[in-house]
């Protein structure tokens, strides 16, 4: 499978669901001998690290939104005392 015809739905799953499915690429990887055959697998190892970090940067955006309104309320509240 190349990299351009990776589904779609790797991009909807989980965190969880993507770690799943590197760890078993990687163990089919540590387990070829003949490094054509391996090519595909390490183009999809790589396509789904790529998810994976988009995911982990998107979540870290939300977090630091999330504790900086966090933030901004408590200075408020406390200013109005």
């Amino acid at each position: 499978m190349k990299v351009s015809n990776l589904p779609d739905d790797n991009i909807s799953q989980s965190l969880e669901e993507l770690t799943k499915d590197l760890n078993e690429i990687i163990e089919k990887l540590e387990e070829e001998k003949d490094l054509q055959k391996s090519i595909e697998a390490y183009q999809k190892l790589i396509k789904l690290n790529n998810i994976i970090e988009k995911k982990f940067q998107k979540k870290s955006k939300q977090i630091s939104q999330l504790t900086k309104e966090k933030i901004e309320k408590i200075i408020k509240k406390k200013n109005e005392k």
